[in-house]
């Protein structure tokens, strides 16, 4: 089973009009959004769109295309695939494939619509989204004053009878569907000119997809130009009824329930569209949509505030990580670090998150005069104590507890300062510290920073919430003078390791090398 390594934002399921106008909205919010599609969706019998300001009568097809082009520009992705299910987790949502990729994010927006089931009539679902129609705002203009008839599939086909009747003057209304009709009913329809044919429908005749009559049970046939009718609505939901959300009973089925914003009982779920509202058309559908994106991204904004506010202080995380009696990292020497290191003339070198000591030491063992500093007074004293083990002096192998945020504690310039794996899974102002850290390299000195461009392999993507940058990314993030730095290195080298588990595995680091050309 493959997991995706990055830890997105939201993942809309579901790329129809709704989906899209979703997606759209987070892209301009800049959130990590992902849009998977079926590619199904359930206009796609139709060739003409309607009602829809500013794209009437355009095919809804090339909607879609538009709209997949414009969220293209915000980095929104699109996967194809179908969802086969949908679970809470301890982050926000796991959502698996049906394919068995595994996706994790913080919200889910569910926008898969629903099936029209439609009776099972010879020569009727060839002609659906033609001359065979359900919707009369979006068809009835197209077929005005031909001979319309309605077939009735339940009493709710009462409505749709007495609607059609502004679009035509010739209307026919097969009844059987109805069920009893009352009497009332009858003299209603009765009343503008509606002719009721009660014996139930066998057969739709037609030329390709124009229907041309209708047949019914006593062998007789009545010339029609267009029938309406209603399927019964299957929404699109099985992937997540396990979750017992609230649902909503409609005359035409059971929905998912949601609030004005479009979300669910869960507070990590949305949803919009025909999914959770029948009656939704396009712009319906896409204003649903909008609304959810808007809210969803306010959602995330207010977690955001929430995890900084409420959340461990840096310097606390990384003292209790160096708490224990165990060594955290390997004791060796950054593969990256060794490998540049050993090809510069060596001089005074600074690390940055110097932890237990180890690249300080390799550095003073190879003829550097180095310092390390980092937050926590813990890993300081471990890097003291192995400084000492390895019979190197305090002005060989220098340790600093320092704000890292704060490299004015430093007394002097560096011909190499270097980052290895500068991350932290608490609020760090990394980059700032980073273009601080800049500053210090002398005229001519190195700045090195060695990063990891993706999650490991065997991690668990909800645990990732950090977006890892790549080597490009990295060099943008430092917004450095291209006039004061020279790119000697930018790339990406993989590195052997063995997983948790003991199987062997592959890590991709992004590597940054700048010389300083003046000061």
């Amino acid at each position: 089973m493959n997991t995706h390594s990055e830890h997105l934002d939201v993942i809309v399921i579901g790329g129809g009009a709704a989906g899209l106008s979703a997606a759209l909205m987070l892209g301009r919010s800049r959130r990590r959004t992902l849009v998977v599609d079926s590619g199904l969706p359930r206009n796609r019998f139709t060739t003409h769109m309607h009602g829809v300001l500013g794209h009437e009568g355009i095919d809804p097809a090339e909607l879609l295309r538009k709209g997949r082009e414009e969220l293209a520009a915000y980095d929104v992705g699109i996967r194809s695939g179908r969802v086969a299910r949908l679970d809470e987790s301890e982050e926000g949502v796991s959502v698996l494939l049906e394919d068995g990729e595994r996706l994790a994010a913080r919200i889910a927006i569910v926008a898969t619509g629903v099936t029209d089931d439609l009776p099972d009539i010879p020569g009727l679902a060839e002609r659906w989204g033609a001359t065979v129609l359900h919707c009369p705002y979006c068809h009835g203009w197209e077929v005005r004053d031909r001979r319309i008839g309605v077939l009735t599939t339940s009493p709710l086909g009462m409505h749709q009878a007495q609607l059609i009747r502004q679009w035509s003057d010739d209307v026919v209304v097969f009844t059987a569907g109805l069920g009893q009709i009352e009497e009332a009913d009858e003299r209603r329809l009765l009343a503008r000119g509606i002719t009721l044919v009660p014996d139930p429908v066998v057969e739709v005749v037609g030329e390709g997809d124009q229907v041309t009559a209708v047949r019914t049970a006593d062998g007789s046939t009545t010339e029609v130009g267009a029938i309406f009718t209603a399927g019964a609505l299957r929404p699109h939901d099985g992937f997540l009824t396990h979750l017992g959300l609230e649902r909503t009973d409609t005359p035409v089925g059971s929905f998912l329930a949601v609030d004005a914003t479009g979300k669910t009982s869960s507070d990590r779920i949305w949803a919009v569209g025909n999914v959770s509202n029948p009656m939704a058309n396009v712009p319906i559908s896409m204003s649903a949509g909008t609304m959810a994106g808007s809210f969803v991204n306010a959602t995330l904004v207010t977690d955001d505030f929430d995890r900084a506010a409420s959340g461990t202080a840096p310097v606390d995380f990384w003292q209790e990580r160096y708490a224990g009696s165990d060594r955290i990292w390997s004791g060796k020497v950054n593969t990256v670090l060794g490998d540049i290191a050993a090809d510069l003339e060596p001089g005074t070198a600074l690390d940055l998150g110097s932890g237990e000591g180890a690249d300080v030491i390799w550095l003073a063992q190879h003829g550097w005069q180095a310092t390390g500093i980092d937050i926590s007074a813990n890993a300081v004293s471990r890097g003291k104590e192995a400084a000492r083990a390895a019979g190197l002096a305090e002005e060989r192998a220098r340790f600093v507890v320092s704000d890292l945020s704060d490299p004015a504690v430093l007394d002097r310039g560096y011909d190499l300062v270097t980052a290895s794996f500068f991350h932290s899974p608490v609020e760090l102002p990394r980059t700032a510290i980073l273009r601080r850290a800049a500053d210090l390299v002398n005229p001519g000195g190195h700045l090195l920073i060695t990063s990891h461009a993706a999650a490991p392999p065997w991690a668990d993507a909800a645990a990732h919430e950090h977006r890892f940058l790549d080597a490009k990314e990295e060099l943008a993030e430092l917004d450095l003078s291209e006039d004061a730095w020279d790119t000697v290195v930018l790339e990406h080298r993989h590195r052997a390791v063995t997983s948790p588990s003991g199987e062997p595995a592959t890590l991709e680091d992004a590597v940054v090398l700048l010389r300083r050309l003046s000061s």
